[in-house]
């Protein structure tokens, strides 16, 4: 059983099972805000051709409406229940895509494929202050392989349990500043969550693309290792579990035993 992964920078990944074209939290813009790509050339075109997107919280550098306008006319979007109203920008699209609002425990098919919401520890607001409060969510999808995208999240109690068992696990392990606040995996967090997950395969996300503009001497570590260094916590603490470190643009392809089956229980 095999599927194959695709990197595009931050948390934006391509998977491919069964057939079926899965992409995540697209972002396809040189500058947001203050940040700047820093590494890896834009995703090119091939990027947003996908057969479901799933949009894990309301941050814009997950949910980015422009990004989500390079999409194919009648591609469905997951969004977390409530997005529509927290951003209304998302009008800009509705009427191209198929927006379809979730919720942890809810479970959408396409093709071969099950794809089940799950929770994260995260703030899934649009904005930092306000009423705009949606829950940030993860995502497994079940096909030949069951893979799990965490979107944004910190480790909470009760995570391997919410997740399910999981074959790949696509993991953040950075962020876009010198500083990690809560809510996130850093790549010691990211092994330990890895650990407690068992899948077969990992691969780590969420690090090394954007960077705040005039902050590049500003702990470059954080912006450089992350990847590095989530391989060498993992070796200690998950040393079953295979990591693939693709760069940007790259793709892995990854087998798995397939022990997930195509149930979308958790």
């Amino acid at each position: 059983m095999a599927v194959e992964i695709t990197w595009w920078g931050h948390a934006t990944v391509t998977v491919v099972d069964s057939g079926v074209r899965v992409l995540t939290d697209p972002l396809f813009t040189r500058r947001l805000a203050h940040l700047r790509r820093r590494r890896g050339a834009l995703p090119t075109a091939a990027a947003a051709r996908a057969d479901v997107v799933l949009v894990s919280h309301l941050h814009a550098d997950h949910l980015h409406v422009g990004s989500l306008a390079r999409l194919a006319p009648g591609t469905t979007v997951l969004l977390p229940r409530g997005a529509q109203a927290a951003v209304p920008a998302l009008r800009r699209v509705r009427k191209r895509l198929r927006l379809v609002e979730v919720a942890a425990g809810d479970v959408r098919e396409f093709g071969g494929l099950a794809v089940r919401a799950v929770p994260a520890a995260h703030d899934g607001r649009r904005l930092p202050v306000g009423p705009q409060r949606t829950d940030a969510l993860g995502y497994v999808v079940t096909g030949e392989a069951r893979t799990y995208f965490a979107g944004d999240t910190g480790l909470f109690d009760g995570m391997a349990e919410a997740v399910g068992p999981c074959d790949i696990a696509l993991l953040p392990v950075g962020g876009w500043g010198p500083f990690l606040g809560a809510g996130h995996l850093n790549p010691e967090r990211a092994a330990r969550a890895l650990a407690d997950l068992a899948p077969q395969a990992a691969v780590p996300v969420h690090y090394g693309t954007y960077w705040p503009i005039g902050m590049e001497a500003v702990r470059p570590h954080e912006f450089h290792t992350p990847g590095e260094e989530f391989e060498r916590y993992a070796a200690a603490l998950a040393p079953d579990v295979a990591v693939h470190r693709p760069e940007h643009g790259q793709s892995v392809r990854v087998t798995t035993a397939g022990r997930a089956g195509h149930g979308s229980g958790g």
